[in-house]
């Protein structure tokens, strides 16, 4: 097998990304399952989790409000990290949803 170091080579990220530190769920096939949301941008996510995920699987990522609710984001898995976590790319996000990643980086820039 062999081991190829996600951290070299061109970036592929086409927006800025926030560090975040939010405790989030994820769902898959597999279930739902807490995780910590490490950052942000408007395209995507990175969850730190050690669930068992996939590049490709499809994930619903539920982000907490401070009213108690959550708001779901649906996605496809562009990397994990065995052990780690995944990055999540963001699919037809809702003018609302929208709202809600600005809300986040502005918060987290402001930290």
């Amino acid at each position: 097998m062999t081991i190829r170091d996600r951290r070299t080579g061109t970036e592929r990220r086409t927006s800025n990304r926030y560090s975040t530190e939010i405790d989030v769920e994820w769902e898959s096939t597999a279930g739902r399952q807490p995780g910590t949301m490490s950052d942000l941008s408007i395209d995507g996510c990175f969850v730190l989790s050690s669930g068992d995920i996939n590049d490709g699987d499809s994930v619903k990522v539920f982000i907490p409000l401070a009213d108690g609710m959550k708001v779901q984001f649906d996605g496809k898995v562009s990397n994990h990290v065995y052990e780690i976590g995944f990055g999540v790319r963001f699919e037809q996000l809702t003018s609302a949803q929208r709202d809600v990643l600005m809300t986040i980086a502005r918060d987290a820039e402001n930290a």
